[in-house]
């Protein structure tokens, strides 16, 4: 089985250890001093090209070739190198404190003439410092204006001259579709601004966050993205930013390397999590407190349940606002097939007035909300239907 990993470095350029989800590159030295950093810089590309027949006849008249799109997108693209100062172990014993110093290397690309520039949580977080690069090697200090690990995103934003920004347009990721034609601009592996070119694998997927919460309606794409691609832009056939790559899958090789499974934060999300951060440095996001499992017909004809689709109850978190409306859990775990049900809580088939067969939407409908908002779910207690109003409460660090 494929597992999942943030774009985290290779081996062949890991001197200093991991942050995140970028490349290290600097060495590193007991008693906090400082290593030595070196940056591989952006080559200019060839004016020439052209592109896939696939770019050149998804939208005859509007799609852009590859070299197009690498031409006017590439200039907002950006390196993100992050400082991060940890404790180490002290190999000989001496009882001396030891620090080491890290740099890591990730994407990021420019938002606004303001200077904000989007990229992972995973790329900055922890970090006591961090610097952005230009294509015409100007390095500038950046700082995190917020970040929000619920959906390892992350604002930066730099002092710079607005004409000399070039904001990368964002497109409507509910559009997408399975077979679209996509781009990434990136830093790979340390290579600077480096394009590859894909398509939409498949779309509605779910990763897991920093802090182990869900992302929801992901993009998959089998366009090449590495270590160091994290933080950047997956791009459409107009050029437009439809999504920001996070994850890659890996195979049981040992290999950690892209197999052609990767995986970006949808853009319509980034647009509402980036417009949050800029306005208070942080995501508040509404939390009900409940895990549950879709009913399929089977199961609800095999238990003789009240209705033929909704979601069981399998735990209630206490202190939540589930809890606290009194929601109930399943008493009893069932097997069938060998894949368990919760038995005996509650049935919720509606919230909102939105009939639900999904967690996802369950999930949607409450990310519209804000803490302190209430959601009305239908629930079947048994044979009794329930209205039932939850207040909703902030999501935790992490799940519990």
């Amino acid at each position: 089985m494929a597992s999942r990993r943030q774009l985290v470095p290779a081996a062949a350029l890991a001197a200093a250890g991991v942050v995140g989800g970028a490349i290290s590159l600097a060495g590193a030295s007991a008693l906090g001093v400082g290593g030595r950093t070196t940056t591989v810089r952006q080559v200019e590309p060839a004016l020439g090209g052209s592109s896939p027949t696939s770019f050149d006849t998804v939208k005859p008249g509007k799609a852009l070739t590859i070299n197009e799109i690498f031409r006017r997108d590439a200039p907002g693209v950006v390196q993100v190198t992050s400082t991060q100062v940890v404790r180490t172990s002290d190999p000989f014993n001496f009882g001396f404190p030891q620090t080491q110093t890290q740099k890591a290397l990730g994407s990021g690309f420019v938002m606004d003439k303001a200077g904000h520039i989007v990229t992972n949580y995973h790329v900055v977080a922890g970090a006591r410092s961090v610097e952005v690069s230009f294509s015409n090697s100007d390095n500038m200090r950046a700082k995190v204006v917020g970040s929000d690990p619920s959906t390892d995103l992350a604002v930066l934003q730099i002092d710079a001259r607005s004409r000399a920004l070039t904001p990368l347009a964002f497109g409507n990721s509910d559009r997408v579709r399975v077979g679209d034609s996509v781009v990434v601009i990136g830093n790979p592996l340390g290579y600077d601004r480096s394009v590859t070119a894909g398509i939409v694998s498949a779309v509605q997927r779910a990763i897991s966050a920093p802090n182990q919460f869900p992302i929801d309606h992901v993009i998959q794409t089998d366009a090449p993205i590495n270590h160091g691609n994290s933080g950047g832009p997956l791009i459409d056939s107009r050029g437009a930013v439809i999504g920001v790559n996070a994850q890659i899958a890996t195979g049981d090789s040992g290999s950690d390397g892209n197999i052609g499974i990767g995986f970006a934060i949808p853009i319509n999300t980034v647009r509402t999590v980036v417009a949050q951060l800029i306005k208070k440095g942080k995501v508040e996001h509404a939390f009900i407190g409940i895990t549950a499992k879709p009913v399929t017909a089977e199961i609800a004809r095999l238990f003789r349940l009240p209705a033929k689709s909704g979601l069981l109850v399998a735990t209630v978190q206490p202190g939540s606002g589930a809890a606290a409306a009194g929601l109930r859990a399943g008493t009893d775990t069932k097997v069938v097939s060998g894949e368990s049900w919760p038995i005996g809580g509650d049935l919720i088939v509606s919230a909102d007035g939105a009939s639900l067969s999904t967690v996802d939407q369950l999930r949607d409908l409450i990310a519209a909300k804000r803490p302190g908002q209430s959601i009305s779910l239908e629930v079947y207690r048994g044979t009794e239907k329930l209205t039932i109003p939850v207040k909703l409460g902030r999501q935790p660090s992490s799940p519990r």
